[in-house]
């Protein structure tokens, strides 16, 4: 396994559930790290915090980002956390859940010990996705049999697929209107194209890989920009 995994570094997205309040100070526990990381008040919410349980509980889980890992001492914000980084986090989280479950249903017992082994070298979800590609790290942990028992039922898993959707506006004077906003569009297999209404327009894609969709769909629209201005029409994307 080594090689895999990395320690934490400045600008890392991590899960940390809320240890304590003190003053104006938080204290939280990074999940996977064993470590202790802290947010000053002014990292919690832009603006100012008028109640600050509003944000913050014991026991409650938060996507922080991490500033600074000087010294020994981990300073985290909670602010700067976007909210496409949020839901990336909570969704690994949720998936490591999925991986301790199949460990438990295969092995049993010695499910805690394989879990251990792997969580010393880093984040079981880290591993996991690793393993994907190379299923012989995952028998060197737990052997030929567990292994190939476990990652029959992880490919067999059914992947969840993200939807990516923007809105365009497309507008021309031309007297051939909705006959060039037309040729601008063209027919994509990847993406599908609806009217919304008055020259508005939904772009949706499906993906496996969020990353390359994205790519794709910027891709996309840009090339849809140059059709649009060597034809005399306006594009405008309503979806920052």
């Amino acid at each position: 396994m080594e090689g895999i995994f990395r320690m934490i570094e400045e600008g890392d997205i991590v899960l940390c559930t809320v240890d304590r309040i003190a003053g104006t100070l938080v204290f939280v526990q990074i999940e996977g790290e064993q470590k202790e990381g802290s947010i000053v008040l002014s990292e919690i919410a832009p603006g100012r915090i008028r109640n600050l349980r509003d944000y913050v509980v014991p026991k409650k889980k938060i996507v922080c980002k991490v500033l600074r890992t000087e010294g020994g001492t981990i300073n985290l914000s909670l602010r700067r956390v976007t909210q496409k980084e949020k839901k990336e986090v909570l969704e690994a989280h949720n998936q490591e859940k999925g991986y301790v479950s199949i460990l438990k249903s295969v092995m049993k017992e010695k499910a805690k010990e394989a879990i251990d082994k792997i969580t010393k070298e880093g984040k079981l979800y880290d591993f996991f996705e690793s393993v994907r590609e190379n299923p012989k790290e995952l028998e060197k942990v737990i052997g030929k049999e567990n292994s190939q028992q476990i990652m029959k039922i992880i490919l067999e898993q059914k992947i969840k697929k993200r939807i990516i959707k923007k809105t365009i506006s497309l507008k021309t004077q031309n007297s051939r209107g909705i006959y060039l906003l037309k040729e601008i569009l063209g027919d994509s297999k990847d993406i599908e194209i609806k009217y919304l209404s008055a020259g508005k327009y939904s772009l949706k894609i499906e993906t496996e890989d969020g990353k390359q969709g994205e790519i794709q769909m910027k891709t996309f629209i840009e090339e849809l920009e140059k059709k649009a201005k060597s034809k005399g029409a306006e594009l405008e994307l309503k979806d920052k």
